[in-house]
């Protein structure tokens, strides 16, 4: 099944888009959201963590939400291992991606364990964009190769810039990553679920961060998906038996 799925979304080779254009397009994100790296390297750097924790960070967990998530957590004197469990819950987001980009990369064994870390929004906003499998793989590559390099680069340069810069509160340098993020993922928005899933989060996450210790609120913001999937589930089994019962009536009427 997900074999045939993967396949119904490559379509032909013959109608794909010029390779040029797929590495302008990946370049252009690339470049835009590997710029902010400078943002976390600065607000990592005025959370109290040093220049070898920061880099490091970029460099082995590179997911930008929750690289901000646990600095951010951290900077508001949350424990460290609340910290760093809301940033692994956001982090999940990219197992289901690389769920879903493995069929459609389609890429040799010995590469995946190294392509999987690049799994990330950006890239995967990029090659679900593309509608032939070598398109996917040129942009998945381009993006995440321009990503990687300059947000760790960036990274570097922020929190050695940090302490010229001096309270990084002041600049709102903080509000980068997140404001990146969520421009990637208002326009993925497109069913009332999704919806309701990011409303519900955001009023969580906000509601319950003066009253929850940092940290705690994100974890309790990841319940809205289970709800609403809940909630859409009732909703559709209810319609079904509606439509049994009155499939029913009609017949019996007959």
């Amino acid at each position: 099944m997900a074999e045939q799925t993967a396949l119904a979304d490559i379509r032909s080779e013959g109608g794909g888009k010029p390779d040029a254009a797929v590495v302008r397009d990946a370049l252009g994100v690339g470049v835009a959201v590997g710029l902010s790296g400078f943002a976390f390297g600065v607000t990592s750097a005025g959370s109290g963590l040093s220049l070898l924790q920061t880099c490091a960070l970029s460099l082995l967990v590179f997911t930008g939400a929750s690289q901000f998530a646990l600095v951010g957590a951290l900077a508001a004197g949350g424990n460290p291992l609340t910290a760093a469990a809301g940033a692994f819950f956001l982090g999940v987001r990219n197992a289901f991606y690389g769920l879903r980009l493995s069929q459609l990369l389609a890429l040799p064994r010995a590469v995946r364990p190294f392509a999987a870390q690049w799994v990330i929004d950006e890239t995967t906003a990029v090659a679900l964009a593309q509608p032939t499998r070598r398109s996917v793989r040129i942009g998945f590559t381009v993006t995440g190769l321009t990503l990687y390099v300059l947000w760790n680069l960036t990274t570097l340069i922020g929190a050695i810039g940090a302490q010229a810069i001096g309270d990084t509160d002041v600049w709102g340098l903080d509000a980068a990553g997140p404001a990146v993020f969520l421009a990637l993922l208002a326009p993925m928005l497109k069913t009332a679920a999704e919806r309701a899933v990011a409303g519900i989060a955001v009023l969580l996450g906000l509601g319950l961060l003066p009253v929850l210790p940092a940290g705690v609120p994100v974890l309790v913001a990841a319940l809205a998906a289970p709800t609403v999937l809940c909630v859409e589930g009732r909703r559709t089994r209810t319609s079904a038996c509606d439509a049994i019962s009155d499939h029913d009536t009609q017949r019996e009427a007959r």
